[in-house]
């Protein structure tokens, strides 16, 4: 990859080799009409009609042609890549392993063995101390089952309540399709049982004959729950959701008493439970009322518009956790019969508390809460006193890790900042709900080395256009300094309320090493400030995500964190398409860009309701295909749609061919009507995985590769030697 000439030169870019000549995409007449409004689609070809079988041998050509120039311009740079890679590859423990956790008859625990690239995960007889040094057996070996697959990912990986099966679900081609198998632990016999078309996800019932499993669509929608009786073929339907736009998800209460089924879509949901110890295909009575009785979930509240609520259950109690009395969310209580009418609230949201998770226990609700943006844990008794975990740091990101008996005494929590790496903690927790001091059980190991003295981080404020105030964390070396002229990277999601945590990240550090100040835009779209945070910045007011981004980059350059035109940037999927956007809105600002697997095409995806996340999209996005104000509001910022005949700095953009969520046609378009249009001659390259899915390929070591191709186009943007 050509190299800028040198750092100081603040007007140099990234240029594409003369020697090599790019794709060029063919251009084909399509036009669509909404609304009285026509446009011009001239690349809408590249969707391949019969996906998701992708065979257009034209479609593949042309893909195969840009990853060729991929890999073409990017020669000269593998070795350079290469040493990244081993340094990033450093910094991770190659024998890795997890904090051991008890369920049932069995501890468990997972570990890397040196030179794989999956997990291998071991079980014993429960022990009196999970952290003994009692010789493991292997439960299941993910780099057995990944043998010559170019991909492969683990969905779940459940034991039956006996303690005699095992079920797994797994996807070998990154499509989201998970194949279900079940192994027999006492014979090591894998069953002829095999289910294929399914979400992955897997719930035994109390009998360990019977599991619940979620089907998913030929649009890859998950959408009906069903059960398998262990060697039977006829699995009956137990729910299934007839709305589009509605997904269908389940989990087993933290009890593993019931089956909670959830069907929602971005801002509604609706649960149902079902007994897990009375749901039994045991005597094949199928077609009898005695088993419509044991398969028939309750309904705990009916769907309606913009209520969205979640359900668990332990120590004889259902935990509600809903948005029907403030947007923030609050906390509910009740019993057996678990109707909205007997519901009682136990813990608010306000304002500046953000409720956004829980978990049952036996004797208390452990809330993941977030007060004036700030992570907190909280410990919530039955009848409603609340006592906060103190945290050791100022700015961090807290959460749940693996909590697999309601009637453990201690909370294992997961801690990070920008400074601390992974952390696991027991918290000890009294009958009083008092909770003692915190157990380290892990500190994630940089084999290579690790300083936090050497870094620094630090939050500011960014006042938007409008007066928002939006957030940003930054992390750089010790010894950088404002004014100078060190690159800069910012990075940006803002959406679907999924909030970017100032978390640690070994590979960054290769940045950082290399003069990088690193920061993340908490914009509007995400949760970082709550749900209205959230609100902020979707439908009719998604172009707040945009400005915010664009409002925090001038500020900084403003304030001298970084030089005029001196950023790059990078966001994936959703966060793909907020990169589309700010480089058509404001593309002088930026040095560089990554778009993962980009959401840019947005206009002709929330047209197109035969995809399977078109529907369920649209309380996000909007409905364009029946609200007018909705497809000028898309068309307006929609990325695809917005480019223009005019300058745009170097970009690397990825994508997925069996990429189920962000279709694989919406880089490939948006690279080949770039080339035609943009001005400059910055170079643009698009990589698509061609048996991979929406998260890239799916070996750790080949996750890192990735990364240090990304770095190394982030350096080259800037000049900066590898």
């Amino acid at each position: 990859m050509p190299v800028c000439p040198s750092r100081p030169e603040e007007d140099s870019m990234l240029k594409a080799p003369k020697s090599l000549a790019a794709p060029v995409a063919a251009t084909k007449p399509h036009s669509f009409s909404h609304h009285g409004d026509t446009m011009e689609d001239p690349y809408f070809w590249l969707k391949d009609p019969g996906y998701p079988d992708v065979t257009d041998q034209e479609v593949l050509s042309y893909l195969s042609a840009e990853n060729d120039y991929y890999e073409s311009v990017t020669k000269e740079d593998k070795p350079a890549i290469d040493a990244l890679f081993n340094e990033i590859k450093g910094r991770v423990r190659e024998d890795d392993e997890s904090v051991p956790w008890q369920r049932g008859p069995y501890d468990f625990r997972w570990a890397f063995t040196p030179g794989k690239q999956y997990r291998t995960w071991y079980f014993r007889p429960r022990t009196d101390d999970p952290f003994s040094g009692a010789a493991w057996d292997i439960l299941y070996d993910e780099n057995t089952a990944a043998d010559g697959l170019e991909y492969f990912k683990l969905g779940a990986l459940v034991v039956s309540p006996d303690g005699r099966y095992l079920a797994t679900s797994a996807d070998t081609n990154g499509s989201e399709r998970f194949t279900v198998a079940v192994r027999d632990l006492k014979t090591g016999e894998r069953l002829s049982d095999s289910i294929e078309e399914t979400s992955g996800e897997l719930v035994w019932a109390s009998d360990s004959q019977t599991f619940f499993y979620v089907r998913v669509s030929r649009e890859w929608r998950p959408y009906q729950v069903r059960a398998h009786h262990l060697g039977g073929n006829n699995d009956p339907v137990v729910y299934e959701e007839t709305a589009s736009s509605f997904f269908v998800h389940i989990h087993a209460s933290s009890s593993n008493d019931y089956l909670v089924i959830r069907t929602a879509d971005h801002v509604t949901a609706e649960n149902r439970v079902l007994g897990l110890k009375k749901a039994s295909l045991a005597t094949e009575t199928t077609g009898s009322t005695a088993f419509l009785a044991s398969f028939t979930p309750f309904l705990i509240s009916e769907r309606r518009e913009n209520h969205d609520y979640s359900v668990d259950h332990a120590g004889g109690r259902f935990v509600v956790r809903s948005n029907k009395n403030h947007e923030n969310y609050g906390i509910f209580t009740t019993g057996e019969m678990p109707g909205e009418d007997s519901w009682l609230e136990q813990l608010s949201g306000t304002n500046t508390r953000y409720i956004h998770g829980c978990q049952a226990f036996d004797g208390f609700i452990v809330v993941e809460d977030r007060i004036d943006g700030l992570d907190q844990i909280t410990l919530l008794s039955w009848d409603g006193s609340a006592t906060q975990i103190p945290m050791q740091e100022a700015v961090y990101e807290v959460g749940l890790d693996n909590n697999d008996e309601p009637d453990q005494g201690f909370v294992r929590l997961s801690f990070s900042s920008l400074l601390t790496p992974p952390t696991v903690l027991d918290i000890p927790v009294s009958k009083a709900l008092q909770p003692g001091e915190a157990i380290v059980r892990k500190v994630q190991e940089i084999p290579s080395g690790y300083d936090r003295s050497q870094y620094r981080s630090e939050r500011l404020m960014v006042t938007a256009r409008d007066g928002a105030r939006v957030p940003v964390s930054l992390i750089y070396k010790a010894d950088w300094q404002k004014n100078t002229n060190a690159p800069m990277h910012l990075y940006g999601y803002g959406a679907y309320g999924l909030g970017m945590s100032p978390s640690f990240s070994a590979p960054r550090l290769s940045l950082l090493d290399r003069g990088f100040i690193y920061a993340i835009a908490h914009i509007r779209g995400g949760d970082e400030l709550g749900k209205g945070w959230y609100n902020a910045g979707k439908l009719e007011k998604r172009t707040n995500t945009f400005n915010d981004f664009v409002d925090v980059a001038r500020a900084l350059t403003a304030q001298g964190y970084a030089v005029p035109g001196g950023i790059s940037i990078s966001g994936g999927s959703a966060g793909g398409e907020l990169m589309g956007a700010v480089l058509n809105q404001a593309p002088e600002l930026f040095k560089g860009a990554v778009l993962h697997v980009p959401f840019v095409d947005v206009l002709n995806t929330m047209l197109d309701a035969d995809l399977p996340l078109t529907p369920i999209e649209w309380p996000e996005w909007g409905n364009p295909i029946e609200d007018e104000k909705a497809y000028q509001t898309i068309k307006n910022y929609c990325p695809y749609s917005n480019l223009a005949s005019k300058d745009y700095p170097p970009m690397l953009v990825t994508g997925g061919l069996n990429d189920p969520r962000v279709t694989y046609w919406e880089p490939a378009k948006w690279t080949a009507r770039l080339r035609n249009l943009k001005t400059d001659d910055n170079l643009l390259l698009m990589k698509i995985n061609m048996g991979a899915g929406h998260g890239g390929k799916s070996g750790r070591f080949e996750r890192y590769y990735e990364v240090a191709e990304e770095y190394m186009f982030l350096m080259n943007c800037f000049g900066v030697k590898p």
